[in-house]
Formats: C-alpha cells, sequence, structure tokens
C-alpha cells in the first residue's frame, strides 16, 4: 500500500518552507536551513523568518557540497534535547548543528520508528513464549541511531553499523539517554560488513538500510547509490531470516528515487512478501504546504 507518513512527533515542527528553505523548530530551539524541495513561496514573510530562527545555515557555495556555516541568534540550549513517545517506547536524543546542516535526527524517520518498534516487539514476544533468544536487528547507515534505539525497547539485540566515529559514539550518547542497552556498535563501510556477515552465514530478523546517496567508509571506500545498491539488497536478503514476521526497511532520500522504483528493486532481489508499505515520509508545515523528506519501502516476511 503506497502512503505519505507523517509522524506524531511533538518536539519537532515544520513552521514554514519555500524558496528553497525550511524554518524548523526541534524542542525549544528554531533552525533555517536550505531544502531543495521546498520549490513553492514561503508563507511567512522574510522577517517573520528572521525573527524566528536561532540559527541559519548558510552553504560554502551552491554547488554538490553541503557543507557550511551557522549563523547563531540567539544561545544554543545545553543539552539540546529531544524526546520522542510512541506507545511504550520513549527515547530521548541530543542535537547539535553540524557543518553539513544536519542536527542529528531526522524527524520523519519516526515513521520508521514505530513500524521497527511494533514489528519488533512481535517478534520478541513470539521468541519468548517460545523459550527462544531475542531477535537480532542489522541497522546500515546508522547515523546517530534513532532505528537502533527503536529496536533496543522494543528488546532485541541491535548491530549498529556507520562508518563516522563522531556519529557512532553519538548514537551510543542517545542509547545512553534513553536508558536503554543491547546495542552493537560498528564501525566499518556498511557493504564491506555485509560481505563479510554473508559470509559468515549471519542472519537478522529485522534489516534497516537507510544509505545517503554518496558517501566515504573508514577506510575510503566509495559509496555510490545507484551504483551499490543492488548488491547491498543482495547481500541483505542473504542475511535477512526466512522466518516468518522478518522485517526490512529500506530509506532512499536521493531526489528522483521512487518509492515504486525501490519496491520494485527489493521485490526482484527478496521475492514477494507477505506485507509491504511504500511511499513517502513528510511532514506539512503550518499552511499546510506538504515537504516531502524522503521515500521508504517496508516489507515483511
Amino acid at each position: 500500500m503506497q502512503e505519505m507518513l507523517t509522524p506524531d512527533f511533538g518536539d519537532y515542527e515544520l513552521i514554514d518552507t519555500g524558496d528553497f528553505e525550511k524554518l524548523e523548530r526541534f524542542g525549544t530551539f528554531v533552525t533555517r536551513r536550505p531544502e531543495p524541495q521546498a520549490i513553492w513561496r514561503r508563507s511567512l514573510p522574510e522577517e517573520e523568518w528572521r525573527r524566528q530562527a536561532d540559527a541559519s545555515f548558510v552553504r560554502k557555495s551552491h554547488g554538490s557540497d553541503e557543507s557550511g556555516l551557522w549563523t547563531m541568534y540567539a544561545r544554543l540550549p545545553e543539552p539540546w534535547t529531544v524526546r520522542y513517545d510512541y506507545g511504550a517506547m520513549h527515547l530521548r536524543m541530543r542535537l547539535g548543528l553540524t557543518s553539513f546542516k544536519h542536527v542529528g535526527i531526522f524527524p520523519e524517520q519516526a515513521a520508521n520508528w514505530n513500524f521497527i518498534y511494533d514489528r519488533t516487539r512481535t517478534l520478541v514476544e513470539r521468541s519468548e513464549r517460545q523459550g527462544e533468544t531475542a531477535p537480532r536487528l542489522l541497522n546500515l547507515f546508522a547515523y546517530t541511531g534513532g532505528a537502533t534505539l527503536a529496536g533496543c525497547a522494543a528488546g532485541a539485540g541491535v548491530t549498529h553499523v556507520d562508518s563516522v566515529k563522531q556519529v557512532v559514539t553519538w548514537a551510543r550518547e542517545n542509547l545512553e539517554m534513553s536508558g536503554l542497552s543491547g546495542a552493537r556498535w560498528i564501525m566499518e563501510d556498511a557493504l564491506r560488513f555485509v560481505r563479510r556477515e554473508v559470509r559468515r552465514g549471519n542472519h537478522y530478523q529485522g534489516i534497516i538500510l537507510d544509505p545517503p546517496a554518496y558517501g566515504r567508509g573508514c577506510n575510503g571506500e566509495k559509496w555510490v547509490l545507484e551504483e551499490n545498491i543492488c548488491e547491498m539488497l543482495e547481500c541483505c536478503a542473504q542475511l535477512l531470516d526466512s522466518g516468518e514476521g522478518a522485517f526490512l526497511v529500506l530509506n532512499l532520500y536521493s531526489m528522483g528515487l521512487s518509492a515504486t522504483l525501490a519496491r520494485t528493486a527489493v521485490r526482484q532481489i527478496f521475492g514477494v512478501a507477505q506485507v509491504e508499505q511504500w511511499g513517502e515520509l513528510g511532514f506539512p508545515d503550518r499552511a499546510g504546504k506538504v515537504l516531502p523528506l524522503g521515500t521508504y519501502y517496508r516489507m515483511v516476511r
């Protein structure tokens, strides 16, 4: 079933969008950042954007390089955190202003955290009834660990893989702040890791795959989504447990790559699933303009 998902995230609000920018509230702090998909006009005047923004990001150049600088207009909260609650899942995450305009979370992904939590709870409850060990999840390109936290909150053991030391440390902090445990931390190129896991014959009951358009591994390994995604999916198909209830979550952020494309690529490699969901993740601003922030495909065996 194809649909747009918007999570209920009380500590996040998309205030206004347009003219290739977005104005957002994270907790009590408001940021102004570039947004290439906000092709329409703003609803609020420039004076209101300036009045509300506590920090504004400006790119160094107009090319493909997204690095830049933040201008601060107010003191950053210490610590700057947001809370996300869903049922019995209570996550707390630290934020920060990075040189690539990110702040440490992608709020739209909370819709996937809900899915991961629900599906993992089903697997955990079944394993407890049958006297089996807790399910294992694999979170690839795991960043600061929202999906890792969701899996741990549900009772799974989660292998968290990212090639950047600083964000793995950040994810550890988020896990501790949330009062959770159960994560295994791997700082390595994701494709190299899954190749080795295939050779070892390991299996996971859930896989979360959140690849960037471009990236570099710990040893300079080059990742290009269009060139490497098929091999990554082929490896993940061998790693995903064949039992009922095993699941895959795939996110795509590259502009021009649709949810239908993601579905077609996964179905060719994994086969037809018992449950399929695909579409876009996004938020409406206060004026009702809906900003798409990525595509997703989710399947359950």
